[in-house]
């Protein structure tokens, strides 16, 4: 099959490599429909994620057909239409019954080598180094599904690719963003990054009763979108201080809930931007937290801070006194997708959310080095892309 191959950073290559084949009777094979391209990948792209290996398929948001089953999957059958998870979770330990699914405890055969960095191990994510598992990824013709009748959910034929492939993680990311602030009646959220997920933020936010957005981004096509397609007010940064407009919009307190939508590539500005870019290049810190000392210095006091942008590893000079006598909650981690994904198809088939306008180019597999380019440069007005095997 056709697979995209890492070899490095800012090297990928599409490739000639083996079809998966069924490990485990729980597994199923997927003939991929559509797949794309996640802001997560940009820091495998980017060379950020530890324990990539030249020749590992990436990728992770995908959708398609079912063409295999073990002989222990009970819920799928050839030729059903599913839309996977990113993150893979067994439903049998003890985070995967309390619907935790990215901590899942068996799915991530090297969750040992998480241990040194994160105390523990956490769920296997398809096609994110070594380190989540080592899983083949989406960005390819075929993928091997573990737990297969957890992390697939079966979706209707007469919906096209693009309004349900962001079901398996953008849409689920910015839904648990925003349900992780904990929503009051006449809150006010900001989200940070108006990328796929804090789109999906802005629109979840509202979902879940949110009387005001407030999204904060620098690229003009994608304040419009935040604007048009997600009803948020909008600041650009490179034109005003966050903070300071922050606070002129909601009176002086500040928001009610603050997201994340970033991650460990955050752009900043001036002498801080400067500092953080340079300490990263030479890495001596691994993660650029612009967007998290925003965040806890523009919340409210007794407010809720979320991170649902990927971090790797090591930050500085964060505003702790701040957190701390603002006594602010501060909640993040990965999606847990196999909890949200119902719901979330639910409301895309009550017709409360067609997630088809985040994607803005529809290219073939063989183009995703080019699609990479441009995503990562904001390059053609693009926001997000359609892959097609």
């Amino acid at each position: 099959m056709k697979a995209v191959c890492w070899h490095g950073a800012h090297d990928v290559r599409v490739e000639t490599v083996p079809d998966p084949k069924i490990l485990n009777p729980r597994d199923a094979i997927l003939k991929i429909t559509s797949t794309t391209i996640c802001g997560s990948d940009l820091h495998i792209y980017d060379g950020y994620i530890p324990s990539m290996k030249p020749g590992d398929i990436i990728g992770h948001e995908f959708m398609g057909e079912v063409v295999d089953v073990g002989h222990e999957v009970k819920q799928l059958r050839r030729g059903d239409r599913v839309v996977a998870s990113s993150i893979v979770g067994c439903g049998q330990c003890f985070y995967c019954q309390q619907q935790k699914w990215s901590l899942c405890d068996n799915s991530n055969p090297n969750g040992w080598m998480q241990e040194p960095l994160f105390g523990f191990g956490t769920a296997a994510i398809f096609g994110y180094s070594h380190l989540f598992g080592g899983l083949a990824g989406s960005q390819a013709e075929y993928i091997r599904v573990p737990f297969a009748d957890l992390g697939s959910i079966k979706v209707p034929d007469h919906l096209p690719d693009e309004q349900l492939l962001p079901i398996s993680d953008a849409f689920p990311t910015g839904y648990m963003g925003a349900d992780l602030c904990d929503i009051q009646p006449g809150d006010t959220v900001a989200v940070w990054g108006c990328g796929p997920v804090g789109l999906f933020t802005i629109r979840s936010a509202y979902l879940l009763g949110a009387e005001r957005v407030i999204a904060i981004d620098r690229v003009p096509e994608r304040l419009q979108l935040a604007r048009e397609k997600g009803g948020a007010e909008t600041i650009n940064y490179e034109e005003m201080d966050a903070g300071e407009a922050l606070k002129e919009m909601t009176g002086g307190r500040g928001p009610d809930a603050c997201v994340d939508a970033v991650g460990l590539e955050a752009h900043g500005m001036g002498l801080e931007g400067f500092y953080d870019k340079a300490k990263q290049a030479v890495r001596l810190e691994t993660d650029r937290p612009h967007v998290l000392r925003q965040m806890i210095v523009a919340c409210r006091k007794g407010g809720t801070v979320v991170v649902m942008g990927v971090y790797s590893g090591f930050v500085d000079k964060m505003p702790m006194g701040a957190a701390f006598n603002k006594g602010l909650t501060l909640k993040m981690g990965q999606m847990h997708g196999q909890k949200y994904m119902p719901r979330l198809l639910e409301h895309v088939l009550n017709g409360d959310i067609d997630p088809s306008f985040v994607f803005t180019h529809t290219l073939p597999l063989d183009d995703t080095k080019h699609a990479y380019e441009i995503f990562k440069h904001k390059q053609d007005r693009c926001v997000k892309v359609l892959l097609k095997p």
